[in-house]
């Protein structure tokens, strides 16, 4: 009897504040139905639920929450391998999404990737929302207002997913390693097991778990399609590309997971509950689903819960920001035996040159600076490539994927460097980097040394991998140095460093 009066309690209070609202809505004249269905209906009610909760959090304000509207009202929420987050904001604030803007170049040349859709969904969201919602938006909403997972997506430009003294980088990073963890999901596809993690704030990051120690080279006889990827060397190649002055990683912070409370009790993902279990050291351990490495003989364990891995912050949702993914022209064959047409053709660079989009524009450098990127740490895995579609052919290659990264420092691969020697071209800004890294007061080794420190996860690489990047630019710098002396400064150093990059000379010419 308790139990049922219990239950008739909360029904009743459940109903009292809906019978309240139609009965004010009658008073007041609007006699419409008010009880219409509308698609998506229950999730949109879960998800202003959770806006609720976040705002009690400490979140700015409810005109804040409005421009954050929860994500997780698409069906295949936290199932894909995009961001999913809704993202809104006034029309009418452009002039503060402008702001966030680099000052440097052109203003077409710097346009916000998201900017214009953030408008008119928000535009779209007040007309659907301010009536249901019940309240009138007081105040200005500014950039530095939104969450930094937005301020960092609103940064992004043609050139650039960060500028090189963001103000939003530091406090992203901070998001990553210290933001409340409310949901986790397996991302779909891939030869190996990562998860989609969701914030409190409604951000998002790519989780990749630890594998192996940071002491552990890559067994001489694997190959490098079947690598196990290092969550390790995700953090460290975020770090190198900055120093390399690219900026073309997301960022990524190495967090320490407590695998109990922030995966599987959050998680709604029942393929990954189900992997759960206690090993006989009473560890507790999991392992997914994945094409590779995703079985009990390589589960994954903590001690006894915690694990660590890093965090890559996600890319703009695509329905905001389409990608648009292109096969690497040096692609390897995944193939135990067959080489690829490169491998075997001395003049392939050639053949290249005349094929769009490396016929014109920066991308064939862009490839050039890949290329001693991954060579750098050691990268053989580097199939394909993904560049933002609003910025058509002439913006930058979007450096995604590094884990497996740092498996060898006691060899260098120089089949990596092949699109290097090959074609002789490099971007002055990219040799002058080189070139300064290479001076001791500048060292490549300490300034990742120095910059890796930062991390919590430190120490990210062992002094053998450190050293061996030092190596491998000097590998870098004779390359270049035996192209000038063959082709002439002037053919193999394209000048990117006056004026627009877009309007330099064709590389297709040389």
């Amino acid at each position: 009897m308790v139990f049922l009066v219990a239950c008739t309690m909360h029904i009743m209070i459940d109903l009292l504040p809906k019978l309240e609202k139609r009965a004010t809505g009658a008073d007041s004249g609007d006699g419409g139905c008010q009880c219409a269905h509308h698609p998506g209906g229950e999730s949109q009610g879960w998800g202003k639920q959770r806006a609720r909760s976040a705002a009690e959090a400490g979140w700015p304000n409810k005109h804040t929450l409005r421009i954050l509207q929860d994500f997780s009202n698409e069906p295949s929420s936290n199932l894909t391998s995009h961001s999913l987050e809704k993202i809104t904001a006034a029309g009418d604030k452009a002039e503060s999404v402008r702001r966030m803007r680099p000052s440097a170049g052109k203003a077409e040349d710097h346009k916000p990737l998201i900017g214009d859709a953030i408008s008119v969904s928000f535009l779209h969201n007040e007309e659907g929302n301010e009536e249901e919602e019940g309240f009138t938006p007081t105040g200005d909403v500014t950039a530095d207002s939104y969450p930094n997972w937005l301020r960092f997506h609103v940064g992004i430009n043609r050139y650039e997913l960060y500028s090189r003294h963001s103000p939003v980088l530091d406090a992203l990073l901070k998001d990553l390693i210290t933001q409340k963890i409310t949901s986790v999901a397996m991302k779909s596809g891939g030869t190996q097991l990562k998860l989609i993690m969701t914030f409190q704030n409604y951000g998002q990051a790519l989780f990749k778990p630890m594998k192996q120690t940071r002491e552990q080279e890559t067994p001489p006889d694997f190959f490098y399609f079947s690598d196990f990827e290092r969550h390790n060397a995700e953090i460290a190649a975020f770090h190198l590309d900055r120093i390399l002055d690219f900026r073309r990683v997301p960022p990524v912070a190495g967090r320490l997971v407590n695998m109990t409370r922030e995966i599987r009790d959050v998680t709604r993902d029942k393929k990954l509950w189900r992997t759960f279990f206690i090993s006989p050291a009473n560890n507790v351990c999991f392992y997914g689903e994945c094409s590779y490495y995703c079985s009990t003989e390589h589960a994954l364990c903590g001690k006894p819960d915690q694990i660590e891995g890093s965090l890559a912050a996600f890319l703009p949702d695509l329905n905001l920001a389409k990608r648009k993914t292109w096969r690497n022209p040096w692609r390897r064959s995944y193939h135990k035996r067959k080489k690829a047409e490169w491998e075997v053709d001395p003049d392939y660079c050639d053949e290249v040159k005349q094929t769009p989009p490396y016929d014109r524009g920066t991308r064939l450098l862009d490839i050039m600076d890949m290329t001693i990127f991954d060579f750098l740490m050691g990268n053989m895995d580097r199939h394909h490539y993904e560049t933002f579609e609003k910025f058509g052919n002439d913006t930058f290659i979007i450096h995604l994927d590094n884990g497996r990264g740092f498996g060898k420092h006691s060899h260098d691969e120089l089949s990596i460097l092949v699109p290097l020697s090959q074609c002789c071209r490099v971007k002055k800004s990219t040799y002058l980097r080189l070139q300064l890294l290479a001076k001791e007061e500048y060292q490549l080794s300490s300034l990742m040394e120095e910059s890796l420190l930062r991390d919590r996860l430190s120490p990210i690489l062992i002094h053998p991998h450190l050293r061996a990047m030092d190596r491998r630019l000097q590998l870098v710098l004779q390359v270049l140095a035996g192209c000038i002396e063959k082709e002439g400064y002037v053919n193999v150093v394209e000048e990117d460093l006056a004026g627009d990059t877009a309007t330099h000379r064709n590389p297709g010419h040389r």
